[in-house]
C-alpha cells in the first residue's frame, strides 16, 4: 500500500492539477484514493497565505460525505488577520514552532485542553491528526507565502500506521505545488485587478502588454478631486490624511464600480475612472447615477466623520463624454493601462471649474448630449471657456429636484 499509493496519489495530484483541477477537487480526490487504498481518512484541510488587500489567507478543507468547503482569513486595515480562533489552532501552533510537523494522538492518552478543536474532533470519534507545514525555496515564493500546512484526521481505532505517515508525507510536496500553483494564480489576478481594476486586467491577462497597444473607445470619463484638500493635509497629521483620503475614495469607487464603471487612476487626492459601454446613452444614465449615489455616500461620511471629530470634506466632479485611445503607455518594460485623448484632458478642466462655479457636479455638454432621457436630471450652468479648450460651451449639473 505504502510506496504504490504514495505515487499514484502524487501522480494524479500533478495530472489533475495541470489539468485545470482546482483545490477542493484536489482535496476530494486524495481523500477518496486515500480510503480507497486502506487509509481511513475523515479530515483534510489546507491553509495558505493570500497576496491580498482584504484576505490574510485561505483555508480548503475535505471531510469524508461531507465534501470540500473553503474561507478566508480577514485583515483588519492594519493588515492584522482578524480570525480569533487561528493563532489557537493547531496550525498556528504548528507555524510558531517552526518545527515541520505536529502530531497529537487523540486516544486515552490525549490531554484535552490544549486545542479546542481537537477536543471535538475526539468528541466526534476520530483517533489521530496529523499537520505538516511545507516551506517552499525563496526564488518561488510571492509576497509573505511561504509554502502551505496541511492536517491529516483519521477515526481508525490504531490511528494513523508508520507506513500511513509515510504515505501522507509523501504526497506533501506534489500537494504544495498543486496548492501554491492554484494560489499564486489567484493572487495574480487580485494583484492586477486591485491595481489596474477590473477591465483592465483582464486586458492585460488576456496578453494585452505590448507597448503603444491601444483601442479607440467611446465612454464617459469620471474625473474628480477632494476639495479643499491642500488645506486640510496642512492642519493634520499623515496617518490623519491617510484615513481621510481612504474614506473619501471608498465612496466614490464602490458607486463607480457598482454602476458599471472602471477606476482607472488614483492622483494624489483625485479619481480617473471610465464608463465604457457601446451604448453611451446607457453609460451616462449609469455615471449620473453613480454621482448621486455617491453624493448621498459622501453626505451620510461627513456626518460620521464629524460626531468622531475628525475633519470632513467633499467631492467636486466632472462627467463628460468622448473619444478615447485605451491601451498601454509607458516604457518597454514600464506600462501604465490607462486611457489618453483630449477627452480626458477636458474632463480634468471642467473638474477645475467646480470650485469657481460653487458647483459639487458638472457635466460637460457632450454628456448632456449623449445622455438621451437621462438629460432631463440636468440643469445648465450657462456657457463657459476653458483653459486649452477651443470653443467654450454650455455646462450642465445635477438638478437638485
Amino acid at each position: 500500500m505504502g510506496a504504490s499509493a504514495k505515487t499514484e496519489i502524487g501522480e494524479w495530484i500533478v495530472t489533475s492539477t495541470v489539468a485545470g483541477a482546482d483545490e477542493l477537487e484536489i482535496l476530494s480526490g486524495i481523500g477518496e484514493r486515500l480510503n480507497a487504498a486502506g487509509i481511513s481518512m475523515v479530515r483534510i484541510s489546507v491553509a495558505t497565505d493570500l497576496l491580498d488587500p482584504m484576505f490574510d489567507g485561505r483555508g480548503v478543507r475535505w471531510r469524508r460525505a461531507v465534501g470540500g468547503t473553503e474561507e478566508t482569513f480577514a485583515r483588519d486595515d492594519e493588515g492584522t488577520i482578524v480570525t480569533e480562533d487561528f493563532p489557537q489552532s493547531p496550525f498556528g501552533f504548528l507555524l510558531r514552532s517552526g518545527k515541520p510537523t505536529m502530531r497529537r494522538r487523540l486516544d486515552a492518552t490525549y490531554r484535552r485542553g490544549e486545542f479546542q478543536m481537537l477536543d471535538r474532533f475526539q468528541d466526534e470519534g476520530l483517533t489521530d491528526y496529523l499537520a505538516f507545514e511545507v516551506r517552499v525555496g525563496e526564488p518561488i515564493r510571492l509576497g509573505a507565502g511561504e509554502g502551505i500546512a496541511a492536517s491529516w484526521a483519521t477515526d481508525a481505532p490504531a490511528g494513523f500506521g508508520d507506513a500511513e505517515v509515510d504515505v501522507l508525507a509523501g504526497i506533501m510536496s506534489p500537494l504544495t505545488l498543486s496548492i501554491l500553483l492554484r494560489t499564486r494564480h489567484r493572487d495574480t489576478r487580485t494583484l492586477l485587478t486591485t491595481y489596474l481594476g477590473t477591465d483592465a486586467a483582464e486586458r492585460v491577462l488576456a496578453g494585452n502588454i505590448v507597448r503603444g497597444r491601444a483601442e479607440p473607445i467611446r465612454a464617459v470619463v469620471w474625473f474628480s478631486d477632494l476639495a479643499n484638500f491642500t488645506r486640510i493635509s496642512d492642519s493634520v497629521s499623515p496617518d490623519a490624511v491617510l484615513a481621510l483620503l481612504n474614506d473619501y475614495a471608498q465612496e466614490q469607487v464602490e458607486e463607480i464600480e457598482a454602476h458599471g464603471g472602471n477606476v482607472l487612476k488614483f492622483i494624489g487626492d483625485g479619481i480617473l475612472a471610465i464608463f465604457p459601454d457601446p451604448d453611451t446613452t446607457l453609460a451616462c444614465a449609469r455615471a449620473l447615477d453613480a454621482a448621486a449615489k455617491m453624493r448621498q455616500r459622501i453626505a451620510a461620511l461627513n456626518v460620521r466623520r464629524a460626531a468622531s471629530g475628525l475633519p470632513v470634506t467633499d467631492t467636486n466632479l466632472a462627467l463628460h463624454a468622448g473619444e478615447l485611445l485605451y491601451g498601454n503607455l509607458g516604457g518597454p518594460r514600464r506600462l501604465d493601462f490607462t486611457v489618453l485623448g483630449s477627452a480626458v484632458n477636458e474632463a480634468a478642466r471642467i473638474e477645475a471649474l467646480c470650485r469657481s462655479l460653487d458647483q459639487n457636479v458638472i457635466v460637460s455638454w457632450a454628456f448632456a448630449e449623449a445622455a438621451g432621457d437621462a438629460r432631463g436630471r440636468l440643469v445648465s450652468l450657462g456657457r463657459y471657456a476653458m483653459k486649452g479648450v477651443a470653443r467654450p460651451q454650455e455646462l450642465f449639473t445635477l438638478d437638485p429636484g
